[in-house]
């Protein structure tokens, strides 16, 4: 995401559960962006990051950086408020669900879900878009001879 120049709407900490079965709260570095989210071990850079410094400090593989795309991602439901943390789960397209709580003042759960609303808005402009384009070539091919055709009979 961030190779791809998408510039981060937020950063700041969110703490995932896990999918093991004590089912622990672990810390993650994240940033949001117009694509996504892409959740960073707290010990390890983001990958722009990573390719400037010089030499690169000891860190978790990056295969541990985790990218959640919102053309994967079906809703964002806050599940609860209960003490000084909110409780959201993001829903992917595939059906995994993924846990996460913040500190209610830092409104991950709504700056996540208007991202991914304007993300598929962009998405169905774009289709609707490329719809109209398809359409338009298609009357101007085929157009002519649709009209000389109805003529002659």
């Amino acid at each position: 995401m961030l190779e791809s120049g998408c510039k981060a709407v937020k950063e700041g900490v969110l703490e995932k559960r896990s999918d093991g079965l004590l089912q622990l709260w672990k810390k993650k570095r994240c940033i949001l962006t117009e694509e996504g989210l892409l959740l960073i071990p707290p010990k390890q850079q983001p990958p722009q990051q990573q390719q400037q410094q010089q030499p690169p400090l000891p860190a978790e593989p990056a295969a541990k950086i985790k990218e959640l795309h919102f053309s994967n991602m079906k809703t964002v439901d806050c599940v609860e408020r209960k003490g000084k943390y909110v409780y959201f789960t993001v829903v992917m397209a595939e059906g995994k669900e993924i846990d996460f709580r913040c500190a209610q003042e830092q409104g991950w759960n709504a700056a996540i879900t208007l991202q991914m609303v304007q993300y598929k808005n962009r998405q169905a402009i774009l289709a609707v878009r490329s719809t109209r384009q398809k359409q338009q070539h298609l009357g101007q091919t085929h157009g002519p001879r649709l009209r000389s055709a109805s003529n002659s009979a």
